[in-house]
């Protein structure tokens, strides 16, 4: 895994991403994008600051990932992922096979429960999280306990959508997985950082395995941030997330 730098962006004025590397919610943007092909410049946020560029694209809740697209804003992780998977036709994975869509086009049932799931992530995952890494106050037993069954919905999840295949999607990434893969990152550094142990093999075997598949993807590997870093970068960032997040 590495520190999330963007490939290079020959048409960067055409497809920009406001963020930063270590969010989740920007890497599910960023993972998106290269499943498509789609070349972009990722424009760095500095934590703690809200540039002119992010407050103009996002006046309504004035955070990140903002997608710009030929100069249109669009806010919201999960619906810069539909967007992509709208706007951009399947394209070559680079192995010469089509890359699928990323949400079921033919299985309308397929679909909401693909949105099913990434809502729910979105509901259990981030609050948590930032329990564990010590950022906002909060019972850090029941999070790890809330967050180990979240992990143990999942892996029936896994189980019924892959249907034996190698991701939720079936057998290429998609909307689920970039879903849930986004926060794998930060799983692993509260475990180190909490002293937890959240995706245990014994008990979500099919999650595990699925895991190291999604972060060696050719899609994901050059995002997705070392864990490593991501403790390094808690432990440096704690009193100004703990200032950014009670000033909400």
């Amino acid at each position: 895994m590495h520190s999330g730098e963007p490939p290079p962006a020959a048409a960067a004025a055409e497809v920009r991403v406001l963020g930063s590397w270590a969010s989740p919610f920007v890497i599910r943007v960023m993972v998106a994008l290269r499943l498509k092909g789609v070349e972009y410049e990722l424009l760095q946020e500095t934590m703690g600051k809200k540039s002119e560029l992010l407050l103009a694209s996002n006046p309504v809740h004035k955070k990140i990932p903002v997608l710009l697209h030929r100069g249109k804003p669009i806010s919201e992780s999960l619906i810069i992922v539909q967007y992509v998977d709208e706007v951009w036709p399947p394209a070559s994975d680079g192995g010469g096979a089509a890359a699928p869509a990323i949400l079921p086009r033919d299985d309308p049932y397929a679909a909401a429960v693909h949105r099913f799931w990434g809502q729910y992530i979105d509901d259990m995952f981030s609050p948590r999280i930032r329990i564990l890494r010590g950022t906002v106050p909060g019972d850090k037993d029941k999070a790890s306990d809330e967050m180990t069954t979240a992990l143990l919905y999942l892996e029936e999840a896994f189980v019924k959508c892959s249907k034996g295949q190698q991701y939720f999607a079936g057998d290429s990434i998609g909307y689920l997985d970039i879903a849930l893969g986004s926060h794998l990152g930060w799983i692993k550094a509260v475990e180190k950082i909490a002293g937890v142990e959240l995706l245990d093999e014994a008990k979500v075997p099919n999650l595990v395995a699925w895991a190291d598949r999604f972060c060696a993807h050719p899609a994901v590997v050059d995002v997705m941030p070392d864990v490593d870093i991501l403790v390094e970068f808690t432990a440096k960032h704690a009193d100004l997330m703990k200032a950014m997040l009670a000033s909400k």
